[in-house]
């Protein structure tokens, strides 16, 4: 007994020792979570868009010609210069057309003339009829002159507009204001534009700009079933574009024309938008996207698109439980909010807590200390 119950004394201190020690590590590892945060899902009423690729094509484009023969005096501009309307952009030699002008005067003159006399010759032979000094024929053939002078007073003036407009066609003026390629011909070539009008060089209107794309027939089913006739004027007057490389300024486009028919062959419709072009920056060609929008989502779900990570599943946050344990959970999203917001379309709802940083350092299944942020 004597040596028994030191033993046993001695057990049970040791025993509440190592009790005491594991009790203290256990506090120890749950007070060792480590700080997350934290915010909760939030919602908003969104408006959803749809990207789409187009080009760029000027308001107006038009082929600058020469429509005469002759040798192409000068070129009165540089080769992409912004010119006004009415500007003279080439001179093509005009002796020739100069010198018709002169002869259709002259001609128009001599018709005058030869009419003045007809008429007075007309008069003075009905009042010589009156005194029986000539007789009904004579007076006849007066008149049928007379009137056949006329006819060739009408015929003259109508060969000197055709003169002049021809000699309009050699000083060739911009229709509109724009900017202008360069010149196909350089000066001192000879045209011969009076058979077929030969091509000098194109002129664009781009104070305003297209942009053309193509919407999918099921998707514009779509927009006209959530429009029920009541489309935002604002909306569809101010749609969000962009391109491949970030430009000094922002745009919109306003949506102006729809197809009236898709295309069978592809199942799309060609639709047209109109972007305002005051800085010049936009040029015919240019490939851009734009987000057109086709519904109103009245509690969108959103996250910060920083939260969300990519993975061979594809997109993913962790949530975190009642029990402050993370959560790997799968997601679907779609287009950016407010550059840094993205709407989840599936995997979340509202409320639900997730992790906002330090994503290397959560696992699934890990406890936490949740610290909510906003």
């Amino acid at each position: 007994m004597k040596t028994f119950l030191p033993y046993t004394i001695a057990c049970a201190i040791v025993g509440a020792t190592i009790a005491t020690g594991c009790g203290h590590k256990s506090a120890k590892a749950s007070d060792g979570a480590m700080d997350i945060d934290v915010a909760k899902v939030e919602t908003d009423s969104v408006v959803l868009h749809k990207a789409y690729p187009g080009y760029l094509s000027a308001k107006s484009t038009v082929d600058i010609v020469a429509r005469v023969n002759g040798y192409l005096r000068t070129q009165n501009y540089n080769a992409g210069d912004y010119v006004q309307r009415g500007q003279i952009l080439f001179r093509v030699e005009d002796t020739q057309y100069r010198d018709a002008v002169t002869q259709a005067q002259a001609r128009l003159e001599s018709a005058q003339s030869a009419y003045e006399y007809a008429a007075s010759h007309y008069e003075a032979v009905k009042k010589a009829l009156q005194a029986d000094a000539v007789s009904q024929m004579e007076v006849q053939q007066a008149e049928s002159a007379m009137l056949q002078s006329r006819a060739e007073i009408k015929n003259a003036r109508a060969a000197l507009e055709s003169a002049m407009t021809t000699l309009g066609y050699c000083t060739i003026k911009a229709p509109f204001a724009g900017h202008i390629s360069s010149a196909i011909p350089d000066p001192g070539a000879y045209l011969d534009g009076a058979g077929e009008a030969v091509k000098l060089a194109t002129l664009y209107d781009d104070s305003e700009m297209y942009v053309i794309f193509f919407i999918e027939d099921n998707q514009y089913l779509k927009m006209m079933i959530e429009d029920k006739g009541n489309r935002s004027d604002t909306l569809l007057a101010n749609i969000p574009v962009t391109f491949s490389e970030s430009l000094p300024h922002s745009y919109t486009a306003r949506l102006d024309y729809m197809a009236p028919e898709i295309d069978k062959g592809t199942g799309a419709l060609k639709t047209r938008a109109v972007i305002k072009n005051p800085y010049g920056e936009l040029r015919s060609g240019m490939y851009v996207t734009i987000n057109l929008p086709y519904a109103t989502s009245p509690r969108a779900v959103l996250v910060k698109d920083a939260s969300i990570g990519t993975d061979q599943l594809g997109k993913y946050v962790y949530t975190v439980n009642d029990s402050n344990r993370v959560v790997y959970t799968p997601i679907k999203v779609g287009e950016l909010y407010r550059d840094s917001m993205r709407i989840v379309t599936e995997g979340l709802s509202p409320d639900t807590k997730y992790v906002t940083r330090a994503m290397l350092k959560v696992r699934n299944g890990m406890e936490i200390k949740p610290v909510l942020t906003k």
